[in-house]
Order: C-alpha cells, then sequence, then structure tokens
C-alpha cells in the first residue's frame, strides 16, 4: 500500500434505502473511514462540509432527487434563549451535567436502552446490544466526550456528581465548535424537555470554551424528528454556496459566513 493510499481518504456511495424521515423517499449516503493519525483534521474538515460521524464513520446524504437535509450550526456567541428556552433552563436547575472521557458504563446503557424502547422501538438501533452501544461510545478516532446529566444530590457540591443519570451527550470537540454525534435521556423524565435542554447546555459549553460553534448535525423541514433544530437562532445553515445565516428574526442572508 503506498502512503498516498493510506493518507489519501476513500469515499464510498451506499445502495438507496428507505428514508426514516420523509416517507415515500429513499436515501443514499457518500461515507468515508475516520482512521490513523488524521482522523481528528479530516472529521473537522468534513464536518465543515456537511459530514457526520458515527463510530469511525464520516457521512452526508447523497440524495438522487432530494436535499432536504441541511446540516445547521448554531452561533453560540450571539444566541440569546427565547422564553421557552429560558423556562426550560429553569426546569433544569437540579440538573448537573459532568464532561467525562468517552468510555461506556452500564448506567449510560440502562437510559439509552429505556429511551430506544420508548421512542424508537422501530428505527434502525432499536436492537443495539451493550456492546453495540460500548462501540458508539468508544470506536472513534477523534476528540469525544461523554456529558452525562444527573439530578443534584446531596454531595454535589462536594463531589461535583449528582444522583440518578437522566440523560447522556456523545460530543466531539472541533477546531470550531462542538459537535453533537448523538444523545438520549429517561423517557420518564420527558417533561423536562432533556433533548432540548442538552443542546441549551451546549451552547452554553461552547461558550465558556470560546468554540463558536454547535453542530447539530441535519435540519429536515417537514419532519417532526428534525425540524426541531431550526429553532436554535441564530444559526448557519449548509447551502451549495456555503454556510448561509439565518438571523433570529428568521431573516437568510445570502452571503456565506464562515
Amino acid at each position: 500500500m503506498t502512503q498516498h493510499s493510506r493518507d489519501t481518504p476513500q469515499f464510498y456511495l451506499t445502495a438507496p434505502s428507505p428514508c426514516p424521515y420523509l416517507p415515500g423517499r429513499h436515501e443514499r449516503k457518500v461515507f468515508t473511514h475516520l482512521v490513523g493519525d488524521k482522523a481528528g483534521d479530516l472529521n473537522d474538515l468534513l464536518t465543515h462540509g456537511g459530514f457526520r460521524r458515527s463510530q469511525s464513520i464520516a457521512y452526508r446524504p447523497a440524495c438522487d432527487q432530494c436535499r432536504a437535509c441541511v446540516s445547521v450550526r448554531v452561533i453560540a456567541n450571539e444566541f440569546r434563549p427565547s422564553r421557552n428556552f429560558r423556562k426550560i433552563v429553569a426546569r433544569n436547575a437540579d440538573i448537573n451535567g459532568e464532561q467525562r472521557s468517552a468510555v461506556p458504563t452500564s448506567e449510560q446503557y440502562s437510559v439509552f436502552r429505556a429511551y430506544l424502547d420508548a421512542r424508537h422501538r422501530h428505527g434502525g438501533m432499536a436492537d443495539m446490544t451493550v456492546l453495540d452501544y460500548a462501540m458508539m461510545v468508544e470506536d472513534s478516532h477523534v476528540e469525544s466526550r461523554i456529558i452525562e446529566y444527573r439530578k443534584r444530590g446531596v454531595d454535589t457540591g462536594t463531589t461535583g456528581r449528582g444522583e440518578a443519570l437522566v440523560a447522556v451527550a456523545l460530543t466531539d470537540v472541533l477546531s470550531d465548535g462542538l459537535s453533537m454525534v448523538y444523545s438520549f435521556f429517561e423517557p420518564s423524565e420527558e417533561s423536562r424537555s432533556l433533548g432540548t435542554y442538552m443542546i441549551l447546555d451546549h451552547i452554553a459549553r461552547a461558550r465558556r470554551q470560546g468554540l463558536p460553534y454547535v453542530y447539530l448535525g441535519y435540519w429536515i423541514e417537514g419532519s417532526r424528528k428534525m425540524d426541531y433544530k431550526g429553532r436554535f437562532l441564530p444559526q448557519q445553515r449548509l447551502a451549495p454556496s456555503g454556510w448561509l445565516r439565518i438571523d433570529a428574526s428568521g431573516e437568510v442572508f445570502s452571503e456565506p459566513q464562515d
């Protein structure tokens, strides 16, 4: 094998399969492997180009006649929470978020399993075992972190840890932001809006770390599963001409924003 073939990523195209977001449509993906010493740099570059990471794979939609999947990133420093977002933060004032190394635990899997059974029983991840979950967390050649969200306990102020684990986020640390790879929560705590809370917490974390963006993956207008991402404004959405700014008023700025 030549040095060129080792260092140059090879891209592949999947066969068409039913779209999990828009009924009656089919999806294809282009993907490559994230391995070796340059995996982090490649992940950075590809994320800027609209790719997402799953374990050691970077992928993006490559559908023949559909461009509904749009990469979005929140502009952390300019984000100002709406009244509804502030209520969600207040509702979770008893939650403590702890950033850890990307190491899976049986406690995390218990929450993950409950989340899948309650919300994605018929999805592609429904049959994931504890070993599959461990691979999802550990099979990474890039800088990744686990953020555990726990209810505050009587010793939280002393130890920094809370009591019951209620939510988890697997997050990549990029040169210009945080990329939320996957997040899940305890379904019995649904009234807390923990999915939204974790995004709000990541925006605050990015701001504290001096990182300009939080990458949320794909926004899909018309999909209940993905449309919510459009609420976190201002944000940038990736168009053929580059990243376009969507202001808090919903106004689109046509010039690319880098």
